[in-house]
């Protein structure tokens, strides 16, 4: 079972919107489900990078927060689809301008992550 090493902090709408979208690949998955993507073997081809395991506990945590809904089908083999909720849905605008501004700053983006890749900060030595 997962264990918080933080404490909870939900004093303001960042603080909240933080807690429900953090994880690395939670807003890929709300565009693509939203892109039409439902099924989890189509969302795992869209981010090959990201382990099953992984996914599957990320779209949980965002079943849990009320953005999608998953339906599991009684068939042989299960059937499970993914959609969004109505919920879910209002992320999408906020989600498809984040990924305008990131188009729009790519090459500075681009340039600042891969300086810092190259040049990682210096650890503090005194531990």
């Amino acid at each position: 079972m997962y264990a918080r090493k933080t404490s909870l902090n939900l004093s303001c709408g960042l603080d909240l919107i933080g807690e429900v979208l953090y994880g690395k690949w939670k807003i890929r998955l709300l565009w693509f489900i939203a892109e039409g993507f439902k099924r989890p073997s189509e969302l795992q081809r869209k981010i090959p990078d990201a382990p099953r395991r992984v996914l599957s506990a990320q779209l949980k945590e965002l079943e849990d927060h009320e953005l999608v809904t998953k339906v599991i089908y009684p068939v042989v083999p299960p059937k499970v689809e993914y959609s969004l909720t109505e919920f879910g849905q209002t992320l999408i605008p906020i989600i498809s301008a984040l990924g305008q501004w990131g188009d729009t700053h790519e090459e500075r983006l681009r340039k600042v992550i891969l300086r810092q890749i190259d040049n990682p900060p210096e650890m503090d030595k005194e531990s």
